[in-house]
Order: C-alpha cells, then sequence, then structure tokens
C-alpha cells in the first residue's frame, strides 16, 4: 500500500491519498500523486518526508517539482544503526539523535560531522550511509521552526 499523510496548517494529519502499488515504482506513486491534484490538491507542498523509496521522490519530482526533499530520519537511523555492532548501536543512536535535535543547521552539521569522524575508520558504510543524504536530511532546517508542528520526519510522508 501506498500512502500519503498532509497535515493542516494547524498541524493535524490527514490521510490524502491510498492506493495499492509498488513502493519503488515510480509509476505507482506518479498515479498517487496525479489523483491527488485530480482531487483538487492544487498547491504544491513545501516539503515532503520520506524513506529512500526513489520511486516516490522521482515520482515527486515530476508531479511537484517545487517540493523539497526531507529524508526521514527514523528510516536513516535505522539503516545507519543497521551498520554497526550492536554494542555501539545505543552510542550512535544518541550522537544521531543530536543531529537532528539540533538548534541550527550549523549545528547539525557540526553533529554529523563529529559523527563522521567518531565512526569513519572503523564504519565507513555507517558514516557514507548517513552523509550521502547530507542536505535531504537538514532541509526541514530551512523552514521556521512552527512550520515543523512535528518531527521533521513526519510532516508530509510517503510511508
Amino acid at each position: 500500500m501506498l500512502v500519503i499523510i498532509g497535515a493542516t496548517p494547524e498541524g493535524k494529519k490527514e490521510l490524502l491519498g491510498l492506493a495499492a502499488g509498488m513502493r519503488e515504482s515510480a509509476q505507482s506513486w506518479k498515479e498517487l500523486l496525479v489523483d491527488l491534484k485530480a482531487r483538487g490538491l492544487v498547491l504544491a507542498p513545501e516539503i515532503a518526508v520520506g524513506d529512500g523509496a526513489l520511486g516516490f521522490w522521482k515520482a515527486l519530482d515530476e508531479a511537484f517539482p517545487s517540493t523539497r526533499h526531507q529524508r526521514c530520519w527514523v528510516h536513516k537511523t535505522l539503516n545507519v544503526l543497521d551498520k554497526l555492532p550492536k554494542a555501539l548501536q545505543s552510542a550512535a543512536h544518541k550522537d544521531l539523535r543530536e543531529i537532528w535535535l539540533s538548534e541550527s543547521r550549523a549545528a547539525a552539521q557540526t553533529a554529523m560531522d563529529i559523527f563522521a569522524e567518531k565512526f569513519a575508520a572503523k564504519y565507513p558504510k555507517a558514516v557514507d550511509c548517513l552523509t550521502k543524504d547530507r542536505d535531504a536530511l537538514l532541509t526541514f532546517f530551512d523552514f521556521p521552526a512552527e512550520h515543523m508542528w512535528t518531527a521533521p520526519w513526519q510532516a508530509f510522508s510517503s510511508r
């Protein structure tokens, strides 16, 4: 199932679209996004949040080219932790939280650099998993705090 959840200006979550489809299929996502437009979604979302499903991002760029991308911190955290030994996961999880809980983009970038320095020598796959999506992980810092009524991975989700 493909699910798109939106948020009202008051921060209330609403189900916008639901369809059977292939998660990695750009065509499946495009059909759902075109359906949203046909049902009256005339303004492009400011920001979309989703995991690494490439089909979603490709379809989003076609349907709403002005919508900014924000990678889901829940999914990214799980993916990064999966590349570390169990014994390090708790400490690494705390370090990852420091990134998205930062007060500013600059502080988040510094926290990400610290994470990279700490783990790069022994766990380059974990560091690459995090840093390859640096810009899309920090998009929410470009918006006023009051616009991000919830965690940065839930504003307009592809899951």
